[in-house]
């Protein structure tokens, strides 16, 4: 029995490391192909097995395959272990952005679509992660099936974009909040600004803080230190 189960722990191991290779060179499909052998040989993959195959899946693109992964993981109870999670932040990430997309696959159907609040849990995940691609992404799927875009939406996209320092990116979501009608909050603007400053787009952070003005926001002590900081690097652009 003790051999046994050393031989089981070995086999298992041995499918780890080569999964984790695939990982490592994005060779998704060789990594599902290894998942799809150990459940044939009765090999149930554990938490390194998942997590490297959904990080594999997610580096390739292919999300779709990384929320089936995900599923399986669930299926049999498996959590993600702490301490593995603390030895690859990668994974970890992947892992968060993977279950925010899980929820984006929820009903989004009605007449008014109106049901769009999983898009917004999944488009926070991203921006939580720092995966504005995923975020954008999300937002462009919501309006092909026509579940438009709130502030909530479109602030966490714009967030996202700010972290990850497009400050074009978030201008431009920040544009199409006017055109689609949806009035964009203090944290809207405040994400905006800091993608400006983050920029070195100075007059766009005091424009944005004119914008909010105008429009009778009050602004929060991320917004007032963004703005600050894009004023005194205005003033002195202006004087050299």
């Amino acid at each position: 029995m003790w051999k046994a189960k050393l031989e089981h722990n070995v086999i298992i191991s041995t499918y780890n490391a080569r999964i984790s290779a695939c990982e490592k060179s994005g060779r998704w499909q060789q990594a599902l192909v290894l998942i799809s052998e150990m459940w044939e040989a009765k090999m149930d993959p554990d938490v390194v097995s998942y997590s490297a195959g959904i990080s594999a899946c997610e580096k390739g693109g292919k999300w779709q395959w990384a929320l089936a992964l995900l599923g399986g993981m669930w299926l049999v109870q498996l959590e993600p272990d702490v301490q593995l999670q603390r030895r690859n932040q990668r994974v970890r990430e992947r892992l968060a952005v993977a279950a925010g997309l899980v929820a984006a696959q929820g009903d989004v159907e009605g007449e008014d679509g109106a049901q769009h609040h999983p898009y917004n849990a999944g488009i926070s995940a991203c921006e939580k992660c720092e995966q504005w691609e995923h975020a954008i992404a999300l937002l462009r799927e919501m309006l092909e099936v026509k579940a438009d875009p709130d502030v909530v939406s479109y602030s966490a996209g714009i967030s996202a974009c700010e972290k990850s320092e497009h400050w074009k990116l978030a201008l431009a979501l920040l544009s199409e909040m006017g055109g689609a009608r949806v009035e964009a909050n203090v944290i809207s603007y405040s994400a905006g600004i800091s993608a400006c400053e983050k920029g070195a787009q100075w007059q766009r952070a005091l424009g944005l803080l004119r914008n909010m003005w105008e429009v009778k926001l009050e602004a929060n002590s991320a917004t007032t230190l963004g703005s600050a900081r894009a004023r005194k690097e205005s003033s002195g652009n202006r004087l050299c």
